[in-house]
């Protein structure tokens, strides 16, 4: 059909595709009710004896794997180093956020293992090189200017008209250069250099003086030095201090300034006095070099699948990490599944062998969680790395539509299944994409987010449901006091989210930097949901215009998939689309179940027809424009997919059950006049959802 008739559906005006009349009935009255098995991509389902296809090479995978979006390059901010030059490697922080390992170290331990003053010494054993390395008259400039920096912070006067900076010239050597950055950062602690064009400059090190307003300049220049040494294992003590609002200001300080590069802990000595400890994040990228060149041992990678039952699988996660003692992070699937089913899943849990995982056993079970075919592997999964999943569904209390008296069941429903085998269904994001029935949907915490407004995207997040269990009056609680200390203790364990947020709300407290600090706790795939989840809701509406507007024709400005990279497959990194010409939309070259459109992001291209109009208009309505997709603050960065307008179910059969009766018929057989229940298998590409294909069959809101 053309124009489809209108019904309502969540987040957008639901346009159907065939013109049959359909009928009503229920689902997900229980679990078994909905049952969705992943299916890997070999084939295979993934509750039964699977491959590890994980051994395959990754040429291999990404080959055969169909990505909605390929994985955006990890951002990476640079850690506020006291050298900046471009020859010379950086240390490059891994954005996850982990939990914070510092132990006290026990009474046996050395001052040297605590304290940076032997680093410091070390590293002044060079100090005699400089002399060397540069011209006496140069070495004794540098002196001046130091002197006279210290002597205007010491002073707290006006620098005047003393220079802010100081040049050691042009230095064509980078071992040269190195060097001397080494040098002057452990003589001058209070200095920083930068190198541009091969020329190094001397300036104040503002964070220096700062820190002097917290701590005594020794300790500072410790400090300062423990970082520019980055010794392995190595920790850095402050004094004891026992003030504890000192101590905060202390911790908010490095956090702010360090915070990619090193963590603190306050634990109290031997002598009960409370220390605040610093030691360097660890590092993937430094890690898996070290690995590579001195062939240690990789990061254990254990594969199996996860049977899950009235649960979403995030906190299906979060409830095997606390079980496990790893981080929620640690968990790689490829891709969400629904709440209200029984849902089967492959999944990649890192740094737990097998048979820890096995040993869970029968403890999760009572959960609504099970574990099968545990088995190791070499690397994680990634989202979209499946061929799709099946469905075994039944559809209880049929009826026919109110305003249809002209015919049965048994002419309605095999009709529906037939037209949409053929003519197929608009593929819409379903509601559980949303939080279905929730008062707040997962859209509107990716809006918050997306417009730079995280206080405003915590109080979403926390907006409780209209029941009285006990996450949900923790929520109300911490709504009515914010305080995120009380609601810790008020909310179970599985709540791994929710914790982690709120311990760092508890920490950094509950404004904008203090609600950024929260949403960057919890592990990226978890934030980038709520993102993704605002972008489905405008292809939904988009998609629904495209249909109102043009039906099923192909016009002028409609994208397609490009010949060189069909399917979306990644061509020189990234997908290439087509746009339709006058001259093809007369010709009719295309069909409409090539017709694409995009999920809005920073990197994508628009339809240039009136499609293309709308997402600038309703992106704008929200205050956002295409460039807003990057946000670096809160280290989200959204370039964008495409996704086919149309889909269609794969071998799909369907069969009758009388309840009373325990008894089911095939398509084939004689129907009874009166029918319980439909049975339907069938299977859908990923990210396909069948509640919108059964949405189409029947033609009624679900």
């Amino acid at each position: 059909m053309e124009e489809g008739s209108s019904r309502p559906f969540t987040h957008h005006s639901s346009i159907y595709m065939n013109d049959h009349i359909g009928f009503c009935g229920s689902i997900k009255k229980i679990p078994s009710d909905f049952v969705v098995t992943e299916i890997n991509i070999f084939g295979q389902l993934v509750n039964e004896n699977t491959t590890d296809y994980l051994h395959k090479s990754h040429e291999t995978l990404l080959e055969q794997t169909k990505l909605c979006q390929q994985d955006p390059k990890k951002q990476r901010l640079r850690p506020p180093e006291l050298c900046i030059d471009e020859e010379l490697g950086r240390v490059q922080d891994d954005y996850r956020t982990s939990e914070l390992l510092i132990v006290p170290p026990s009474t046996g331990e050395s001052e040297e293992d605590c304290k940076a003053g032997n680093i410091f010494e070390y590293h002044l054993d060079n100090a005699g090189m400089m002399d060397s390395l540069l011209d006496k008259s140069i070495t004794e400039q540098l002196s001046q200017f130091a002197c006279h920096v210290k002597e205007t912070w010491d002073s707290k006067s006006e620098p005047g008209a003393f220079p802010t900076e100081f040049s050691l010239g042009p230095i064509l050597d980078k071992k040269v250069r190195a060097s001397l950055h080494c040098i002057i950062r452990q003589q001058y602690p209070f200095l920083v250099t930068v190198t541009k064009c091969n020329e190094i400059t001397v300036k104040a090190n503002q964070d220096f003086q700062e820190l002097c307003h917290l701590v005594s300049e020794e300790e500072a220049c410790g400090f300062l030095s423990f970082l520019d040494a980055k010794a392995e294992n190595s920790k850095f003590a402050f004094k004891p201090d026992g003030n504890k609002e000192h101590r905060t200001m202390v911790h908010h300080f490095i956090s702010k300034k360090f915070g990619k590069l090193v963590e603190t802990k306050s634990f109290s000595d031997s002598q009960q006095k409370v220390v605040i400890m610093v030691r360097f994040r660890e590092k993937r990228s430094s890690r898996k070099r070290a690995n590579a060149d001195c062939g240690e041992k990789q990061d254990i990678y254990t594969a199996f699948t996860l049977r899950k039952e009235n649960l979403e699988t995030l906190e299906a996660i979060g409830y095997l990490s606390s079980k496990l003692g790893v981080l929620p992070s640690d968990f790689s699937y490829t891709g969400i599944k629904d709440k209200k089913a029984i849902t089967y899943q492959a999944m990649v849990v890192k740094k737990v062998p097998p048979k820890r995982l096995k040993e869970l056993g029968r403890a999760i079970e009572k959960n609504g969680i099970g574990v099968s075919n545990i088995h190791s592997a070499s690397q994680p999964l990634k989202l979209g790395q499946l061929q799709g999943n099946h469905f075994d569904i039944i559809v209880r209390d049929l009826k026919l539509q109110s305003n249809d008296c002209s015919a049965r069941l048994k002419e309605r429903i095999p009709q529906a299944i037939e037209n949409v085998k053929k003519s197929g269904f608009i593929n819409y994001y379903g509601t559980q994409r949303f939080g279905q029935g929730q008062n707040i949907q997962t859209d509107q915490i990716g809006l918050a987010l997306l417009i730079e407004e995280p206080v405003r995207a915590v109080k979403l997040f926390f907006t409780p449901e209209d029941t009285d269990d006990p996450v949900n009056k923790a929520k109300k609680y911490f709504l009515q006091t914010e305080d995120p200390k009380g609601t810790l203790a008020m909310l179970p364990d599985f709540k791994v989210r929710e914790k982690m947020l709120l311990r760092a709300l508890n920490r950094y407290g509950i404004n904008h930097e203090g609600c950024t600090h929260g949403w960057l706790s919890i592990p990226h795939s978890m934030r980038i949901f709520y993102v993704h989840a605002y972008c489905s809701k405008i292809w939904n509406e988009a998609a629904s215009y495209r249909i109102k507007t043009y039906g099923t024709r192909v016009v002028n400005g409609d994208l397609i998939f490009s010949e060189k990279s069909a399917e979306g497959s990644l061509l020189n990194g990234k997908v290439n689309v087509h746009t339709v010409t006058p001259e093809e939309e007369i010709s009719n070259k295309y069909t409409i179940n090539q017709v694409i459109l995009p999920m809005a992001g920073h990197s994508i291209q628009y339809p240039t027809n009136k499609v293309g109009a709308w997402y600038q208009e309703r992106l704008a309505s929200d205050g956002l424009q295409t460039c807003k997709f990057r946000l670096p603050e809160l280290q989200l960065n959204v370039p964008g997919c495409y996704r086919h307008l149309l889909k269609y179910p794969h071998n799909l059969t369907y069969s009758f059950l009388k309840d009373n009766e325990n008894e089911i018929g095939n398509e084939d057989s004689p129907l009874h006049d009166s029918i319980d229940s439909l049975s339907l298998s069938f299977w859908l590409d990923p990210s396909c959802y069948a509640t919108v294909c059964l949405g189409e069959i029947m033609k009624c809101n679900l």
